[in-house]
């Protein structure tokens, strides 16, 4: 089973890429139908927390704020770590959308960015440079 941490990076990086693809007229293409119901299953979630609610429409409005990313991240961490059932519809969610590559927990880099791995392999495929 992948860390609770990599379903919740993993999540945050389907929101703002169906945001991003949304604004780009795309959200149609393969992989946003689990994004689409992941973001319902959240806005039905947070519904209540006013914190969670913002953070949620700040990574919508501003897909590529690293910011209002970390901070979504965060509340849905809370949530997944308070509830166990929660955890497991958002770990289907993701990896029916493609998110989670296989059971290991390997995450898709471009979601993770900046994100800190703890206890876990990381392998990188493909030509990337460090900056």
């Amino acid at each position: 089973m992948e860390p609770i941490t990599a379903i919740a990076i993993a999540g945050v990086g389907l929101v703002a890429k169906g945001a991003l693809e949304s604004a780009g007229e795309e959200a149609g293409r393969a992989g946003w139908g689990g994004g689409e119901r992941l973001l319902t299953r959240l806005r039905a979630r947070f519904r209540g927390d006013a914190e969670a609610e913002a953070a949620l429409g700040r990574v919508q409005r501003a897909p590529e704020d690293e910011q209002a990313r970390e901070t979504l991240q965060r509340m849905l961490l809370t949530h997944l770590t308070r509830d166990p059932d929660f955890a497991a519809e958002v770990r289907e969610l993701v990896r029916e959308a493609g998110q989670v590559e296989r059971l290991g927990g390997q995450v898709n880099a471009v979601s993770i960015k900046n994100a800190q791995v703890f206890n876990e392999k990381v392998e990188i495929k493909g030509s990337w440079n460090i900056l």
